[in-house]
């Protein structure tokens, strides 16, 4: 008892809660996003089923992380995913065909789009709350299950707001895009190639081990306000050109 009421133990747990509020929010868009044109008697379901899979991506890497943190380009690889995710999500993925579609392939399609976003998404999430727990496994396992709420009821508000505001799906995109970018940043060859060539803009990390170094804040959110610009202004014009081919056809 006097373990659970310790002092570390209640900051690492409130710790462990602050980073699931923030970091659910990244999941709850990609499945507001890809869910907003299911019809409403199958809505929560995707949603049910977009939060069950990320959870679910976060417990695979939970036993991966060491590993999965110096692979060479896979985050790299992840963000040039998340790019692609926003630019698609942007133009609505099948939305002028979508009444010719039945409705279990529609579901099934806005999963698997959630699901590809989450597996990139998850291994950052996996390692703050891994981060914040401190080596106590119990509160790994609660930083897991309490993001299912904080995921399910994210996506259904933010699923209702894009409803009634449409350029809300320009600021999810534009999120995604910012995420890829310091996705990319942090990979172990772009950090090694950034350390051999310019060292002022890396910085130690003792935190992760694989990778050694991190990139100056100049250099992480100038990539990453850049990512974000690049979605709005590439989704622009796939917008326009998917709404050029709709008027011709």
């Amino acid at each position: 008892m006097d373990y659970i009421l310790s002092t570390s133990f209640l900051v690492s747990l409130l710790q462990v809660i602050w980073i699931d509020i923030l970091l659910s929010g990244d999941n709850a868009v990609v499945i507001a996003m890809a869910c907003r044109s299911l019809p409403a008697h199958q809505r929560k379901l995707g949603i049910t089923l977009g939060a069950l899979t990320a959870v679910g991506l976060r417990i695979v890497f939970a036993f991966l992380i060491s590993e999965l943190l110096g692979v060479p380009f896979l985050r790299i690889v992840g963000g040039l995913l998340l790019f692609w995710i926003a630019l698609k999500l942007i133009q609505g993925e099948d939305a002028d065909s979508h009444g010719n579609i039945e409705a279990s392939t529609s579901l099934w399609k806005a999963v698997r789009t959630i699901a590809i976003a989450d597996a990139v998404m998850s291994l950052d999430n996996v390692v703050a709350i891994a981060a914040a727990s401190r080596g106590h496994p119990e509160l790994f396992v609660f930083g897991l299950l309490l993001s299912i709420p904080l995921i399910m009821v994210g996506a259904t508000l933010i699923t209702k707001l894009i409803t009634r505001f449409p350029f809300i799906v320009w600021a999810g995109a534009a999120l995604l895009g910012y995420i890829a970018a310091e996705m990319i940043v942090t990979d172990p060859i772009v950090l090694g190639w950034l350390s051999d060539n310019y060292s002022q803009f890396v910085l130690p990390d003792p935190g992760h081990p694989p990778l050694n170094v991190k990139p100056a804040g100049v250099v992480l959110y100038g990539a990453a306000a850049v990512g974000a610009l690049f979605v709005v202004v590439a989704g622009y014009f796939v917008a326009r050109n998917a709404g050029r081919g709709a008027a011709k056809t």
